[in-house]
């Protein structure tokens, strides 16, 4: 077995490195017999450069994952070379839409040593700040027709479904969406509220609306012309269903 094949390896310096990342981050190793999550993460590698090249002549035998609990992931790779050290590339969201990407370059992935100390530095100054530009602007824009919210206001927007949706700002607007039956895309941040049942709905609109005042905040509804309610009391009868807006192919 060559060095950059042992998995003992690859999984000790991704363990180390997770540590010396700035924030929190969670380390997964996947050994040869996990074919589908390789397979997965090879689509993902958000790269056009280097690691695209070197998995297209190599595939995956092996790589470990880094996770932060906001949902980025740092993919690292053996390093097909007659260097030692690894290849390590962001790992594009999963569930956005192809037009989300539209616009948005790649945080193209770096080779490195296979000092975890000093390749902690190098990710954080580098591919880390790219990444997280790259994963706020695929994000904002997968919000769509959206609405983003204030701190001091939550706006609530009409889907085509009858829908209510929302990006909240801070954790004390979050946690009283959540608490009156909104639910959280973990992609995107959008607290969505079904229509289903339209009576639960007004009551979850009206109970939010009163949770959010206590805490000084304000909220509105926005409706499909673009005009903006000052206060969101009772939501009215859904808007009919719109054509919805043409995919894009996504470059990555």
């Amino acid at each position: 077995m060559h060095h950059h094949e042992d998995p003992e390896r690859l999984a000790s310096f991704a363990d180390v490195l997770a540590g010396e990342l700035p924030g929190t981050w969670g380390s997964t190793h996947h050994s040869a017999t996990d074919q589908d999550a390789l397979a997965e993460l090879a689509d993902r590698v958000w790269d056009l450069d280097l690691v695209a090249e070197s998995l297209a002549a190599h595939p995956l035998r092996q790589a470990a994952v880094l996770s932060r609990p906001d949902g980025a992931q740092l993919v690292i790779l053996d390093r097909h070379d007659e260097r030692d050290g690894f290849l390590i590339a962001a790992v594009a969201p999963r569930g956005l839409p192809d037009e989300a990407y539209r616009g948005v370059p790649e945080p193209n992935g770096i080779a490195v040593t296979d000092d975890p100390f000093l390749v902690a530095e190098q990710v954080a100054g580098d591919l880390l700040a790219r990444y997280d530009t790259a994963l706020a602007r695929v994000r904002y824009n997968a919000l769509g027709d959206i609405v983003p919210s204030q701190p001091d206001r939550v706006v609530l927007t009409w889907q085509p479904d009858g829908s209510l949706a929302a990006a909240p700002v801070g954790d004390t607007a979050a946690n009283v969406l959540a608490a009156n039956g909104f639910v959280k895309e973990e992609q995107t941040g959008v607290y969505r509220l079904s229509g289903d049942d339209t009576y639960k709905q007004v009551r979850a609109v009206r109970e939010s609306g009163r949770q959010l005042r206590a805490h000084g905040i304000g909220t509105a509804l926005q409706h499909p012309s673009g005009r903006i309610a000052p206060t969101a009391t009772a939501p009215a009868a859904p808007p009919a269903p719109t054509a919805s807006r043409a995919s894009a192919a996504r470059t990555r």
